[in-house]
């Protein structure tokens, strides 16, 4: 067996032992957070509220997308992800009646100083373009050797749109950026970014093995720790 396909062979089977270990959440019983039995999600990006709906199910947490209200995106002028969080929940809320979850998240890349971080979204410009953004991307990084990169999630939890006390918490996932994109799965960056330790894209996970590793992911887990003290 040559080096490349036993290389595939070993990512596979690393990848499906993540499956079995992450099927159920080691860390939280499987119980209701009444308080939050409805949420509506602050965004309209459909690969957050598969993502989200998937990982605060089994908490018998409904996601309700903020276009369930006719809710349109609001302005994110900040520069901090945590500040641009804060003012989308805000906004779901006061419109919605329900508590809001909001996340603001993207990629950093160390060598471009942490670009394109807060504006991961529309790093190439209006309209937002997946694919446009990845090619910017790649020519940024075209003649950079250093590849490290990090998902970042500021994921923000209000109980009304006054809440004085926001539920914050964060989650990072460190890789590399690949040369070109592999993979057909997840969305934004996924392709390009290598997940060193199984060997494979983002894009190349299934859905459920990155909603245990994922930056967001994480962002979860610290939520539901912070609910479980809070309820």
């Amino acid at each position: 067996m040559d080096k490349e396909k036993a290389g595939r062979v070993s990512a596979k089977g690393r990848i499906e032992g993540l499956k079995c270990h992450f099927r159920v959440h080691p860390r939280y019983p499987r119980q209701t957070f009444s308080v939050f039995k409805n949420l509506v999600l602050a965004s309209n990006n459909a690969g957050k509220l598969r993502e989200f709906s998937a990982m605060l199910a089994p908490f018998f947490i409904e996601v309700v997308p903020q276009s369930a209200f006719d809710i349109p995106e609001t302005d994110e002028p900040h520069f901090t992800f945590v500040e641009n969080a804060l003012a989308k929940a805000r906004h779901a809320a006061r419109l919605s009646g329900l508590p809001a979850l909001a996340d603001d998240s993207g990629l950093c890349v160390e060598a471009l100083g942490g670009a394109p971080g807060v504006y991961s979204a529309r790093y190439a410009g209006e309209p937002k373009s997946d694919a446009r953004n990845n090619q910017k991307l790649l020519d940024a990084l075209a003649s950079i050797d250093g590849r490290h990169a990090h998902y970042y999630c500021a994921l923000v939890l209000l109980r009304h749109a006054d809440d004085p006390e926001p539920i914050i918490v964060e989650g990072e996932w460190h890789g590399e950026i690949l040369r070109e994109p592999r993979g057909s799965g997840g969305f934004g960056y996924d392709p390009l970014f290598l997940v060193p330790h199984l060997g494979c894209s983002a894009a190349e996970l299934s859905n459920e093995v990155k909603n245990n590793l994922s930056h967001r992911a994480i962002a979860v887990q610290k939520l539901l720790e912070r609910l479980r003290t809070a309820v």
